[in-house]
């Protein structure tokens, strides 16, 4: 987004016709997209083949295989995922001090959300209730609260 140039040539790229007017994000997806339809074609092998030839073990070895590429495929997303969240959390939030870095191999955002925190006054005769929204931030090692910048 920052690059004006890239994102021009993406753009004349992107509507040309020889790339049939796909985005990039759809020829990155296409890999992925042929893994999971090799999976059912081999599947569909495995259903033809007799039960104990050479055929059926290459065709399960290669099934094996190739659920393994998918599980690792997954993962890999997920913690690509995981990274790109811990990133826009970090450009959003300014600490006071630097206590730890958000940004970590083994961190990963688990929940987040906005709560109201309720601040009693009882100096006054009358009890008043004061609310301020308050964020909870859960990782997989470390509870974070943070507030709106006043």
């Amino acid at each position: 987004n920052g690059n004006a140039g890239f994102q021009q040539v993406l753009e004349r790229l992107e509507s040309d016709p020889v790339c049939q007017r796909l985005s990039l994000k759809s020829f990155l997806i296409l890999p992925f997209q042929r893994i999971t339809r090799l999976k059912l074609l081999l599947q569909n092998i495995l259903k033809r083949t007799c039960p104990g030839s050479e055929e059926e073990v290459q065709a399960t070895q290669a099934y094996d295989a190739l659920e393994k590429l998918i599980k690792d495929c997954n993962e890999n997303v997920q913690r690509m995922k995981s990274t790109e969240e811990l990133i826009y959390l970090s450009q959003k939030i300014e600490f006071e001090c630097k206590i730890f870095p958000l940004i970590s191999q083994s961190r990963r955002l688990v929940k987040c959300g906005e709560l109201t925190a309720l601040d009693f006054n009882n100096l006054s005769p009358k009890w008043k209730v004061t609310t301020r929204p308050i964020y909870l931030h859960l990782f997989n090692d470390c509870l974070l609260l943070s507030r709106p910048k006043e």
